[in-house]
């Protein structure tokens, strides 16, 4: 720490270059933590997904609906805890820009199944009493103003038509903060009673909770074998392994986070690594003079290193101090269009260390030209 200040003073030789430096590291960080965050709220499904849960759907896709007659069969399987089923309504509020999952549930089975959401018991008892009750998670009811006991008109254009009427009778919050906190919850017998005839008794899919996740793939085989050569056959796969599947029909998001992050990386890298060289090429009188009086290679080395570092964290923390601040309001923005868009601790370590490593990388070639310098070959050019 003895040298700060002469590392600082070097810092701010060139206020314009250090700012836009800076600013490049910046606005490198947001996007960096913006595509982490994006990645996440997409995999975190998968990531999520409890190991002893599996889901039933049918073999030619998740649209073409299954009967409901094969739930007690499912039940009777060896290793089944509980199984509970689930519909999509697909419709929206006041607006078509409000959209948000909504589904009809089986009730009496939904929070066996799905503990990690959580609902006061009170609220949960109103809701069975209730043909045209609903649940409603806590960033849905956030969003729209929602409270205990308001009426909610959700029209819908593939059930029949109009506007379904629903009564909020309780609010649901998950365990975790990357819980899924959007969707909407009404009576499966609600549902059945306003369906066209041709679909009662059909539901979209089954959610499978078993004793034990070591029991998957021979319960996932044995579901697919009881239904195989019949009308409506089977796909069984393990939680993870359905959301990992409709997240890829969206496309390789994964691999295109990857590869804007590595141009990002690439081009940070350049510009750092020249805004070194150039500030070392500026100051090779002042190096030359520093080994004359004694400073070893060493020494000079580290003044560049140094330097390099300190644009990389304050840039890097800037970028990802902006990213913290703007992400939450970003989410809000975008809410029902994406998943839950946090910007964890973790994402953030990692930020800054992708941030040094840059600073890194780009000062150590100006700081080895530096420490090779010869002191009389240096001051031949002053």
């Amino acid at each position: 720490m003895k040298f700060a200040a002469l590392i600082f003073a070097n810092l701010f030789r060139k206020k314009v270059r250090l700012a836009l430096t800076l600013g490049s590291f910046a606005v490198a960080l947001f996007l960096f933590a913006f595509l982490a965050v994006v990645r996440k709220a997409f995999t975190g499904g998968a990531d999520l997904a409890n190991a002893s849960r599996l889901v039933t759907i049918n073999r030619v896709s998740i649209i073409q609906p299954i009967p409901l007659s094969y739930r007690d069969k499912i039940a009777r399987i060896p290793g089944v805890q509980a199984v509970t089923h689930d519909n999509w309504f697909g419709g929206v509020y006041q607006d078509e820009k409000n959209f948000f999952p909504q589904f009809a549930i089986d009730p009496e089975n939904q929070r066996k199944v799905y503990p990690e959401f959580v609902v006061p018991d009170d609220q949960w008892n109103n809701f069975l009493k209730d043909r045209q009750g609903a649940i409603v998670g806590a960033r849905t009811a956030k969003r729209f103003g929602w409270k205990i006991g308001d009426r909610v008109p959700i029209k819908t254009t593939i059930w029949g038509g109009g506007a379904w009427e629903f009564v909020i009778d309780g609010i649901y919050h998950g365990k975790v903060a990357q819980d899924d906190e959007t969707q909407f919850w009404f009576q499966w017998d609600y549902f059945q009673e306003r369906v066209p005839d041709r679909l009662k008794g059909l539901i979209g899919w089954y959610t499978v909770m078993l004793n034990s996740p070591d029991q998957a793939l021979r319960v996932a085989k044995a579901i697919d074998t009881e239904f195989a050569n019949s009308p409506y056959e089977t796909k069984t796969d393990t939680e993870s392994a359905f959301a990992a599947s409709w997240v890829k029909q969206f496309g390789n998001i994964e691999f295109l986070i990857i590869t804007i992050g590595s141009v990002v990386f690439f081009t940070l890298l350049l510009v750092t690594g020249n805004t070194m060289a150039i500030s070392v090429r500026e100051r090779t009188g002042e190096l030359a003079v520093l080994k004359a009086i004694g400073f070893k290679d060493r020494s000079v080395l580290f003044f560049v290193l140094a330097e390099s570092l300190a644009i990389a964290l304050f840039g890097g923390v800037l970028g990802l101090a902006l990213a913290f601040l703007a992400i939450p309001v970003l989410g809000n923005a975008l809410s029902g269009m994406l998943p839950n868009l946090i910007l964890s601790k973790p994402m953030l370590a990692t930020g800054i260390g992708f941030a040094l490593l840059v600073g890194a990388a780009s000062g150590l070639l100006p700081g080895i030209g530096a420490m090779r310098l010869r002191v009389v070959n240096a001051l031949r050019r002053v």
